[in-house]
């Protein structure tokens, strides 16, 4: 919905500005765009390390694709189903094949690894880096929303330098003035418009991403302690919405029958 909603509010904003305006062309001044864009870009940048640009662009493609998130219940049904396994064939880890990465060097972490709290402690830092990576991403585009209003003012007091230039013309005042504060339009629009919601979409995106990961290893420390299947459950239904943990527990596949405790 990220594209949708910029095209939306970019839309209201242009319909706005056609009502009030009959030549909306004069509102589209490529030096004020081209002063707004590079100086935020240009600042943003100058604020951070070279290797840790290289996840923005990518970043930035992933927040206009549409984005479905992971699977959590489909997740925690493997997760209780391997446990059953697992029960009466131990053997059943070593055999099973996910294409999520994260939740397969947990299972090969707990085959390997007798110490829950060192299984916590590595994916632990597994979850805080991917953290990190997302966060500055997000931060990029927030910095540049912080820089594009201020450099759209700058944009109008270089302007509004050239205007007083022209005093002598009092006939070109007007039209020279309204040109100037198309800098300030542009910058105040592209932080809101654009710059922000695109922050805040890789931070839910980030933070859905961490609490999906949270709730692997939840299951997988469960597992590892050999808890019963139902204690399992009522941990990894804690991470289901209230509409699909009810639907899990009360019809759904996930809690059909269950199972004696350990």
């Amino acid at each position: 919905m990220t594209p949708i909603g910029i095209v939306l509010a970019l839309v209201a904003l242009i319909g706005a500005m056609t009502m009030d305006h009959e030549n909306l062309a004069s509102l589209i001044k490529v030096s004020s765009l081209l002063l707004v864009v590079g100086g935020s870009v240009g600042a943003t940048m100058a604020g951070f390390e070279g290797r840790r640009l290289k996840a923005v662009p990518k970043a930035f493609i992933k927040a206009l694709k549409p984005n479905k998130g992971p699977d959590t219940r489909a997740t925690i049904e493997a997760l209780i189903a391997i446990a059953k396994e697992a029960r009466s064939n131990p053997l059943v880890l070593e055999e099973f094949e996910t294409e999520d990465i994260f939740l397969k060097k947990g299972i090969q972490l707990i085959i390997s690894t007798s110490e829950p709290e060192r299984v916590s402690e590595l994916m632990a830092s597994e979850i805080e880096s991917l953290r990190m990576r997302h966060e500055t991403a997000a931060k990029f585009f927030s910095d540049i929303a912080g820089f594009s209003p201020t450099f759209g003012i700058l944009g109008t007091v270089v302007g509004l330098i050239g205007v007083l230039g022209q005093l002598s013309s009092p006939g070109k005042l007007g039209p020279a003035i309204a040109s100037a504060f198309t800098a300030t339009l542009w910058g105040v629009l592209l932080a809101n418009a654009v710059w922000l919601p695109i922050s805040n979409k890789l931070r839910r995106l980030s933070g859905e991403e961490v609490a999906f990961r949270e709730m692997v290893v939840e299951g997988l420390l469960t597992m590892q302690l050999n808890a019963s299947t139902t204690e399992l459950k009522d941990r990894l239904y804690a991470y289901l919405p209230p509409s699909e943990r009810d639907q899990a527990t009360g019809r759904g596949s996930i809690g059909e029958a269950p199972d004696e405790a350990a």
